[in-house]
């Protein structure tokens, strides 16, 4: 199942049926319970009746049974004898036993006065001076308060058979002899409506479950939709590799406008970057052709004139040869996500050093670090040490006089700054001389100036260590180079 319509449709059909079986269950269950409950409360009521009669020792065949034909009663004495059954009781299951005849028990048939005639044991008259005419007065005994035994079971009445629930109340006549009312109430209300619910949710399920999957299909289409935009504009664009074009957004504010705007500006950071490259590429083709060219030609005059060959002139070709190809060398690593060490080094020491390996400036560079300061930063001794030096070039390259290159602390860094007094960066410019192979000077010969990498690696390193590289006027007139690291620690 490819698609994601289906899917969602399956899955909420599947969440909806699962979730409705177990309400209808449980709607079944306690629907079941309470009509079973209330079978069983007036299945109690009879039971009690009955038992309120024998506790006043009412004789067996003048028991009072309400509604025989809605609530069978068995009376059943301690030994389990059945000594009492309700009109037209023919079968019975459910009550402990099966016996509907009436089986005569002496201890209870005494207990009722059903057989006292008011003599005593030795046949006299009993002279007690009572004058109820020798007729026995009924005693009382009692019903039991506590809950009664619920049971299920069958009962057959006048050739109809059906299911009860039987509801067993204990009474004790005055002699003290023990008796069980069994009486049902029967359970045909409580199967009529568990079925009729049951074939309701039968019924009533399935096209319930067809209609969430249809909404649910409907829905996650029209949901998708702007998905489905997105891909054939995104297949078009592979297809055609022009990565000028853009997905459609939808007007929502949802997650998939939020996709489509992601995606487009995927789209026009991968084309600012393919742009780049390519700028890249052709311009570094132009800056290796220069050198390479001359240097060929140098070469080529020497093979056939050797006394016109300009070694010193070769050897410069080479030597800006070599720059370049490492200047792009680094760039392409930079570009590659290549990480800096963490080696924790001195600024200050490494300042000094860069410039006493300068012996050949034009301008002398002046150093200004201060005696008493912690200029420890984290990072790569040979990348720092590069961005110093480019920074050092490009001052050498545009002063008139002076380069002081300086140290101090600020804001949990350090902060190299490379001054001259030369002609200084126009203020709208101050951020392109950092692309790169941009030449401000486009008078200079290329001899003279560089190939217009260096400050882009420059700005490149101060970032993948952390830090930023700006540019200001400085006071003297010219350019002021401001290169900020974090402290190591």
């Amino acid at each position: 199942m490819r698609s994601v319509r289906a899917r969602a449709a399956l899955g909420a059909t599947v969440v909806v049926a699962v979730a409705l079986v177990g309400a209808g269950l449980a709607v079944l269950l306690v629907l079941r319970a309470n009509l079973t409950d209330q079978a069983g409360l007036q299945a109690e009521v009879a039971a009690r009746e009955v038992a309120g009669q024998l506790a006043l020792d009412v004789p067996y065949d003048r028991l009072e049974m309400r509604k025989e034909e809605d609530h069978p009663v068995q009376v059943t004495d301690e030994d389990g004898r059945v000594v009492a059954v309700s009109k037209d009781l023919e079968a019975i299951s459910g009550t402990g036993t099966e016996q509907v005849e009436p089986v005569p028990s002496p201890a209870a048939e005494s207990s009722t006065g059903s057989g006292g005639d008011g003599s005593d044991d030795d046949g006299h008259d009993d002279d007690d001076g009572d004058d109820h005419g020798g007729r026995s007065i009924p005693g009382r005994g009692e019903v039991d308060a506590g809950d009664p035994d619920f049971s299920n079971g069958t009962a057959t009445v006048d050739g109809d058979t059906a299911d009860y629930r039987f509801a067993s109340v204990r009474a004790t006549t005055s002699a003290g002899v023990t008796l069980t009312v069994h009486a049902g109430a029967p359970l045909a209300a409580e199967q009529e409506a568990v079925g009729t619910v049951r074939r309701a949710m039968l019924i009533g399920l399935p096209v319930l479950l067809l209609v969430v999957a249809g909404v649910t299909w409907l829905v996650t289409r029209r949901a998708l939709r702007p998905v489905e935009g997105i891909r054939r504009e995104m297949a078009a664009i592979t297809a055609s590799e022009d990565l000028s074009r853009r997905v459609p957004e939808p007007g929502s504010r949802d997650e998939i406008a939020r996709l489509a705007r992601t995606t487009n500006e995927t789209l026009t950071a991968l084309e600012a970057s393919v742009d780049r490259q390519r700028r890249f590429v052709a311009d570094a083709s132009h800056e290796l052709r220069s050198p390479i060219a001359s240097l060929r030609t140098q070469l080529e005059v020497g093979a056939a004139h050797p006394e016109l060959l300009d070694v010193p002139g070769a050897v410069a070709d080479t030597v800006r040869l070599q720059a370049l190809a490492a200047d792009l060398l680094l760039l392409a690593r930079l570009d590659a996500g290549e990480r800096p060490g963490r080696t924790t080094l001195d600024l200050g020491a490494l300042v000094h050093e860069e410039v006493s390996q300068r012996t050949g400036d034009r301008i002398p560079v002046a150093v200004s670090v201060p005696e008493s300061g912690a200029f420890e930063v984290a990072g790569s001794r040979g990348q720092l040490a590069r961005v110093i030096g480019n920074l050092l070039d490009n001052a050498e390259r545009h002063a008139e006089r002076t380069v002081v290159v300086s140290l101090r602390a600020q804001r949990g860094g350090v902060v190299v700054a490379v001054t001259d007094d030369g002609t200084g960066v126009p203020p709208d410019e101050r951020e392109r001389i950092f692309e790169r192979f941009v030449r401000l000077d486009d008078a200079r010969t290329r001899d003279e100036g560089g190939a217009g990498l260096g400050l882009a690696i420059a700005r490149d390193v101060a970032a993948r260590h952390g830090g930023r590289l700006t540019v200001d006027g400085a006071p003297e007139g010219g350019a002021r180079f401001e290169l900020w690291l974090p402290s190591a620690g």
